[in-house]
């Protein structure tokens, strides 16, 4: 098999990710405030650039490794189960948080856009970012926006939030784990989540019950949105 046979086939894709995703998580070992996620899509994206390597063949396999987020979104199931009734005992203040929270998310991009003189339609791609990909991505969509480019919006959000979130949390002096995870999860989905997870799995599953309270309010708080943005 030649080197441009291996790149098309799903084991390029597979491979390279769990790779460097691997080495991501022992070289955070050493550095701590280093993010796995970020290094290794830092890493795959120089890879298929300087070996002018076509994004499709890397997503042969990528793709694979995407199908998985849903089994994997599914088991954040477990830690929620497990601090069910913690949840249940700040119920109320936990939906009023991520509302205000998705609601000045959405508020903000809107804002940001308006101000640099950005379209309609890129003020309707960038206003989702917030909630996790799919959810996002739909939205975009229904309100005439770019989906793809609502995507990179919504990863780099995650990202971000994931990177710096939890520092700017201590340094606004945020620091129990319910606050924290609501923050992150209504701000950062899936992402954001996966890094706290890491940490603790208390503030994983707070931010896993964020991250879908977070979507549903803001799928409810575009429905006025439709009509303003043809």
């Amino acid at each position: 098999m030649t080197f441009e046979q291996f790149t098309q086939s799903p084991m390029f894709g597979i491979s390279l990710t769990i790779i460097l995703y691997t080495i991501s998580l022992g070289l955070r070992k050493v550095w701590k405030p280093l993010n796995p996620l970020l290094v290794t899509a830092g890493v795959i994206m120089a890879v298929l650039a300087l070996a002018d390597i076509p994004y499709r063949n890397y997503e042969v396999g990528g793709s694979m490794i995407e199908f998985l987020l849903g089994p994997a979104t599914v088991a954040l199931g477990v830690p929620l189960y497990k601090h069910a009734q913690k949840i249940r005992n700040r119920l109320f203040p936990m939906i009023a948080g991520i509302s205000v929270g998705s609601a000045a998310g959405i508020l903000s991009a809107a804002g940001l856009v308006s101000a640099l003189g950005g379209t309609r339609e890129l003020m309707a791609t960038m206003m989702p970012k917030s909630v996790t990909t799919p959810i996002s991505v739909e939205i975009v969509r229904s309100l005439g926006g770019i989906p793809e480019l609502g995507a990179v919006f919504t990863v780099l959000t995650g990202l971000l939030g994931s990177v710096l979130g939890p520092q700017l949390l201590r340094l606004c002096g945020v620091r129990d784990d319910i606050s924290v995870g609501v923050a992150i999860g209504t701000s950062s989905h899936g992402i954001g989540t996966a890094r706290l997870l890491s940490e603790a799995e208390m503030k994983g599953s707070i931010s896993g019950f964020s991250m879908g309270i977070a979507g549903i309010v803001t799928s409810l708080l575009f429905i006025p949105v439709y009509g303003w943005l043809p």
